[in-house]
Parts: C-alpha cells; structure tokens; sequence
C-alpha cells in the first residue's frame, strides 16, 4: 500500500508554521525540522517535515521513508542538489547536507534511535541502509 506523503505531510508543514515549530499528533514532543528542498526532476520547492536530532550546531535526519523499501524523494532531491532551507521552530536558514557513514553514522544513528524509538523500528522493516544526513547552516 503506497502512502500519499504529500496529504499526510500538508497539515504537519501548516500546523508546524502556524505554531513556530510545535505539532502535535505523531510528532508530538520531538523536534521537527522542515526540510525544503528542489525537486530534483521540477525545480520547484519541495517541504518535507522530519524528525532530527541536534549534533553541536548540525541538524541530523535520517531518510527512513517509514521503513519502506525504497528512499524519501526529499532524499534523492539532496543528493542532485545538496543545498537546502531548514525550518527548525520559527528559525529558517539556508544549509547544505551530506550523507554520513563509518563510525559517524552509527554513533548518529544511535542518538536518533534513542530519541525517537520509531526509527529503529522503521529498519527493522526494510534491507536497504538507512541514510543518515547531517545538515549544516550556510556561512551568512
């Protein structure tokens, strides 16, 4: 069954500018960050609200996709072009991503887990890797 992310993300991205950065409902308590993106096929602004956990001064998502077999768009979006907008509460900035491994994902890995439990979870439903991305503010 294929989810209709665009539907279930629109009232999350209303919800998360209408109240600087606080939702309720499934992402409720944790810190949620608004990724915009340009579609990497359209060009056109791409809003995708994640979960993140700070590292120092980086933001860091994962592209679980709810533990599908296959990545987020906003993901593949990155990789054609890695600079980006972060919405985190009622801050926005321009950043660029990256994609980590080795011994930076896990230990990244391990502090999203721990935050937020669904993300182990998500693994444990799919084979491929889980990209791990750190996010990091633009030199003004």
């Amino acid at each position: 069954m294929a989810i209709d992310f665009l539907s279930y993300n629109k009232p999350i991205i209303e919800e998360f500018r209408a109240n600087a950065g606080v939702v309720g409902g499934d992402y409720e308590g944790l810190p949620l960050a608004l990724l915009v993106t340009k579609g990497a096929k359209t060009g056109k602004d791409r809003v995708s609200p994640v979960s993140y956990i700070a590292d120092g001064d980086r933001v860091v998502v994962t592209a679980t996709n709810a533990g599908l077999d296959y990545h987020p768009q906003w993901y593949h979006n990155l990789c054609a072009d890695p600079n980006l907008t972060v919405e985190v509460g009622p801050e926005k900035y321009a950043a660029v991503a990256r994609e980590v491994d080795g011994e930076e994902r896990e230990r990244l890995w391990e502090e999203l887990v721990a935050s937020n439990r669904r993300l182990g979870r998500y693994q444990s439903k799919t084979t491929r890797p889980i990209p791990v991305l750190v996010v990091e503010r633009k030199a003004a």
